[in-house]
């Protein structure tokens, strides 16, 4: 299962308790409940040391390195519309002058099992 860096969130859940006729208690209406959750960090980074940087200043923000290293082989043309859907749809920012190196990582790299 992929692993996503976030940061810590805050859930709250907002409940209203319904009285015969529809009517909700004034008291029960609305409750909150902060609870805080810690997800799994990684602290594993892309290898590959200078050319690697790109990647690893961008792309670690959102997926694991594990969770990306193991994707199937794609081509460079596959790569490039994913780095691009990331960007445009998914709003990452992503520094245009980065997305070559990203895409040529990407394209190089073998998955890993």
């Amino acid at each position: 299962m992929p692993t996503m860096i976030l940061p810590r969130l805050a859930l709250a859940a907002l409940f209203a308790v319904p009285l015969a006729g529809g009517a909700a208690l004034a008291s029960e209406a609305m409750r909150f409940k902060s609870v805080s959750v810690e997800l799994p960090q990684s602290d594993r980074t892309f290898p590959g040391g200078h050319e690697a940087e790109a990647i690893n200043n961008n792309c670690l923000a959102c997926h694991s390195a594990g969770m990306v290293l193991t994707q199937p082989k794609r081509s460079r043309t596959e790569w490039s519309a994913t780095v691009n859907k990331m960007i445009h749809i998914y709003k990452a920012p992503i520094d245009d002058t980065d997305v070559p190196a990203i895409v040529d990582y990407l394209a190089s790299m073998r998955p890993q099992p």
